[in-house]
């Protein structure tokens, strides 16, 4: 899967300073900083906030596998009309569920874990196809896994700036915890995926496939047509983070989670330090 993307050429004609605040976000994840503010002006819409996510992919010296999606909730939409966002998942931040996982969030940023259920394209998307339904989408081979998202970002804020500030920084992602496939999903109806998120022994959110709106679907249908009309369509491999099943749950370096897939399996993380990619960095691998 290709990082590069032409649009990002035309990426400080979107967002006037795009190309700083990208640079602004690549640095402070490479050294584990945190940032006070927002690294410029805001992008207007999030066509310029994904000029600046191009930017920022670029300039990141690592391998696109895959996406997370995120929920917007409709009265942060713009005019684009895009009912969620976009996220890269990087090589080295795939970690394959192995007992309990080390995860690193922001001291200073913004930390939470994600319940994830977690698709896998088996077939490249044609290229050429810009809009896909849920139905069409479910026709595409695809394999599901469980999984934990690492929802982290140098900024402290950058949930409650929005949609275009998430955008901005990498969609608020700092890696995916890769647990087993979950054999035959098409034919489980969605209210039998469940899950529950503990931390530190405490329930924090319990829901399933179908706390997404519309459902694993929609999601795989909206990572499809928004990614084609990036230029980005997606290929065989690419792993899709489908969107927080049990919620957003705030974090901090030496807290325990643990994300119980019911009838399926359970995933345990650590949250540590962030504190550089020269130092976090491992072997990810997509599966």
């Amino acid at each position: 899967m290709s990082k590069g993307n032409d649009n990002a050429r035309d990426a400080t004609q979107q967002g006037g300073d795009a190309a700083a605040i990208a640079d602004a976000f690549v640095r402070a994840r490479r050294e584990g900083w945190s940032l006070p503010d927002f690294p410029g002006t805001i992008p207007a819409d999030l066509l310029a906030a994904y000029a600046v996510q191009d930017l920022a992919i670029d300039a990141w010296d690592d391998e696109v596998v895959g996406w997370k999606v995120g929920y917007i909730h409709p009265d942060r939409r713009d005019a684009s009309g895009d009912e969620r966002l976009l996220g890269p998942i990087f090589a080295h931040q795939v970690w394959p569920a192995d007992g309990r996982t080390d995860v690193p969030v922001f001291g200073g940023g913004f930390g939470a874990i994600e319940a994830e259920y977690v698709l896998r394209l088996e077939a490249d998307a044609p290229a050429d196809k810009l809009d896909w339904t849920a139905a069409e989408a479910e026709a595409l081979p695809a394999r599901l896994f469980t999984g934990i998202e690492v929802a982290s970002s140098p900024l402290a804020t950058i949930n409650v700036l929005g949609p275009r500030v998430v955008v901005s920084d990498f969609g608020n992602n700092n890696g995916l915890v890769l647990g087993r496939e979950i054999p035959d999903w098409r034919a489980i109806p969605e209210p039998q995926l469940r899950a529950e998120t503990w931390i530190e022994g405490a329930c924090v959110g319990t829901g399933g496939a179908t706390t997404l709106p519309g459902g694993l679907r929609a999601a795989y249908a909206f990572a499809l047509s928004r990614s084609a009309r990036r230029g980005r369509p997606l290929k065989a491999g690419t792993l899709i983070a489908t969107g927080n099943a049990t919620g957003i749950h705030d974090i901090v370096a030496g807290q325990n989670a643990r994300v119980s897939f019911v009838g399926h399996e359970d995933l345990e993380v650590r949250a540590v330090a962030a504190t550089g990619t020269k130092r976090e960095g491992g072997e990810g691998r997509a599966a």
